[in-house]
């Protein structure tokens, strides 16, 4: 599964791990994360990500 990078801060979304803290469980593609979900570093949200 392809990472994705946070334009603004560089926090790197990995879908082998997700984001539990945030209730995106390992696993979760990109795809099915949800668009409300919010960088866990910085907040944005998912449409400032680039894939890696």
């Amino acid at each position: 599964m392809k990472k994705y990078v946070c334009n603004v801060c560089g926090w790197i979304y990995d879908p082998a791990v997700g984001d539990p803290d945030s209730g995106i469980a390992a696993g979760t593609p990109w795809e099915q994360v949800p668009d409300t979900w919010m960088c866990p570093a910085c907040g944005v949200t998912k449409d400032q990500f680039s894939p890696l």
